[in-house]
């Protein structure tokens, strides 16, 4: 067993030890959902004022809607959330690259079979190159898909990692 893992269940037992919660019911009690990035300098229980049992959270590379959309539709359809905030921030390691840098990357460490996957998928590490932008960006592909009703509030922030604060970006026109 890892270092890690062993952390890992020596937290566990800690953790479950004083654990009061088995009463929380499976849907979010307070219907939203945060898509935010895996940054590991990122809390967003601490930082967004989430408890447990409150919303649902969704973290992957960059806070991409685009990824998070799978579980969005699950959180709307199946366990009733009605709000989204995609919570970007700075210092994001998605706005230091480029598809062909990662592509690049994949090739010299892991060959040409792995590139070639890549290729074949034409597959989007869906890098940005200006934060607020961005956020714009991923509210604006929510609030156009048909994947995500109308009468969701949709609304998008960006987190400084550096103060702990967050910002909430202006909405973008309707045009």
């Amino acid at each position: 067993m890892s270092a890690i893992q062993k952390k890992l269940e020596a937290a566990s037992e800690q953790y479950a030890a004083s654990f009061d919660k088995g009463h929380l019911i499976l849907p979010p009690a307070k219907k939203y959902l945060v898509v935010t990035c895996m940054d590991a300098r990122i809390d967003p229980a601490a930082a967004f004022g989430i408890e447990l049992g409150d919303a649902h959270v969704v973290r992957n590379a960059g806070g991409s809607a685009i990824e998070a959309i799978r579980s969005i539709v699950i959180s709307q359809q199946l366990l009733g959330t009605t709000e989204v905030l995609v919570v970007k921030h700075t210092d994001c390691g998605m706005l230091t690259f480029k598809n062909r840098d990662a592509y690049s990357r994949v090739r010299e460490h892991l060959g040409p079979p792995a590139h070639a996957e890549l290729t074949a998928r034409s597959f989007d590490f869906l890098p940005f190159p200006e934060l607020d932008e961005a956020v714009a960006d991923d509210v604006e592909f929510l609030r156009d898909s048909r994947l995500v009703p109308e009468h969701v509030t949709i609304s998008g922030w960006v987190y400084d990692v550096k103060s702990g604060k967050t910002r909430r970006v202006p909405d973008r026109p309707r045009v």
